[in-house]
């Protein structure tokens, strides 16, 4: 069990960071080979190969191990309880719904949008799927230079690895449910 939740979590946030598996080994100078055999649960690494694995995502070896003793693979959110995660405070606060679960494949967030709020002038590019759908308000979603409205109730899907922006069109706050694939990695 141990080598499997180990593998998974490399894996995971190897992906995340748009890592090859040649990356990885020459950033951590762990072989590719042993990479590969960690990723699909063949073997325990030692607590140095684990450092090193940490130490090119920036990480705590802790990221490898701890979360088994600290995650559910079962999250209820009550309303108004879920696990806040603050981008720019005063204009933006997102809500995580899924905090918590183990080897989450996709996140899921609340999203307070305040008047005139917006992700900025550049495109945002990255891995993966995004989902959003507009609870209240409305917004406007620029993915590859073409403009999407959207308005109470509409909803919108995308490759994430398009360029990509957004702004809070309505004369009061937007709501908005985001669903990302895969979930990103958000400290504690």
């Amino acid at each position: 069990m141990i080598k499997k939740m180990i593998g998974k979590k490399l894996k995971s946030i190897r992906l995340r960071n748009d890592f090859t598996i040649q990356e990885l080994a020459e950033k951590s100078s762990v072989s590719s080979n042993m990479i590969s055999r960690i990723e699909r649960g063949l073997t325990i690494p030692s607590v140095e190969i684990l450092m090193k694995l940490a130490n090119a995502f920036g990480m705590s070896v802790n990221y490898f191990v701890e979360e088994a003793e600290k995650c559910s693979t079962v999250i209820v959110t009550r309303r108004d309880q879920g696990e806040p995660v603050f981008f720019f405070e005063d204009k933006h606060q997102i809500t995580s719904l899924t905090q918590g679960i183990r080897d989450p494949s996709f996140s899921v967030f609340y999203d307070t949008l305040e008047i005139g709020c917006d992700s900025g002038e550049g495109g945002m590019v990255h891995t993966g799927e995004e989902f959003a759908l507009v609870i209240e308000g409305g917004m406007e979603f620029v993915i590859e230079q073409e403009r999407f409205v959207l308005h109470k109730g509409d909803s919108i899907v995308f490759k994430a690895s398009q360029a990509h922006r957004w702004k809070n069109l309505h004369s009061d706050k937007t709501i908005v449910l985001w669903v990302v694939s895969p979930a990103p990695y958000i400290s504690q």
